[in-house]
């Protein structure tokens, strides 16, 4: 089973699991097209996953799924009409075709319906962790996004991590003034530059590698500690302040 990224609209993507015959699920459709040029191409599309309601990871679900006659995977979110199957935490899908079995997580904080997919060796989190950071907390609280981050990083490391958008370059100039002094980091932004200039995809990345190079999964190490210290002119309160700190500070950075 392989893992594709399809570029969608300004920077997303769409992501493909397939088996070697074509079958595969779709994940977080933004528009309908790339998706259909696949299957042009001999892609057998069996389900669509969604992992929340914003138009760039569900705009093109309902015509694929009209088209292709196949279900969404949705959480239990208004916003995302008409989904065929809702799905919630510790929920289990199973795709025999496919031979896989995915879990479904509850992280909020991006969202107030936002789940994360996992299994085969993929988690599919949509726009709650991305590759060196995570996203903006549009209708989440620290707290929350703290207790979704936290879960997805207690996931197993070797995990292929497939998030929403191509944020890695800009991300990392963000975790490199939070914790200046991490080697690992710069030479995943190394590899990430590679990749770029060969206009490759900086994703997947594993889970491991977040946890030693992304600082919102690193709240807890000196380095960070020491920036945000300096930042709020003491040391943070608990973890919820440091988190809330770090989240504030990327909201308004600039580099």
């Amino acid at each position: 089973m392989r893992v594709h990224a399809l570029p969608a609209l300004q920077d997303n993507y769409i992501w493909l699991l397939a088996g070697s015959d074509g079958a595969a699920l779709v994940v977080d459709p933004g528009e309908a097209g790339p998706v259909l040029q696949a299957v042009a191409e001999g892609l057998r599309p069996l389900a669509i996953l969604i992992t929340h309601h914003h138009p760039d990871h569900q705009g093109g679900a309902a015509e694929l799924a009209r088209r292709l006659g196949i279900p969404r995977h949705a959480p239990f979110e208004e916003r995302i009409p008409d989904a065929e199957v809702r799905v919630a935490e510790g929920d289990r899908l199973d795709f025999p075709a496919l031979s896989l079995q995915l879990q479904v997580m509850q992280v909020h904080g991006h969202t107030r319906s936002h789940v994360a997919f996992h299994g085969g060796g993929h988690l599919f989190c949509g726009d709650a962790l991305f590759s060196l950071g995570c996203g903006r907390m549009f209708e989440g609280q620290p707290a929350q996004m703290l207790d979704s981050l936290d879960r997805l990083a207690a996931l197993p490391g070797d995990l292929q991590v497939c998030c929403g958008h191509e944020y890695t370059e800009a991300n990392g100039r963000f975790a490199r003034a939070v914790e200046p002094d991490n080697a690992t980091r710069d030479h995943r932004l190394d590899e990430v530059r590679a990749r770029r200039a060969r206009q490759q995809p900086s994703l997947p990345v594993s889970l491991s590698s977040e946890r030693d190079c992304n600082p919102f999964l690193r709240l807890d190490q000196p380095g960070v500690q020491a920036s945000l210290s300096h930042r709020l002119g003491r040391a943070p309160a608990d973890r919820i302040e440091a988190f809330a700190t770090l989240r504030h500070w990327k909201d308004t950075f600039a580099a």
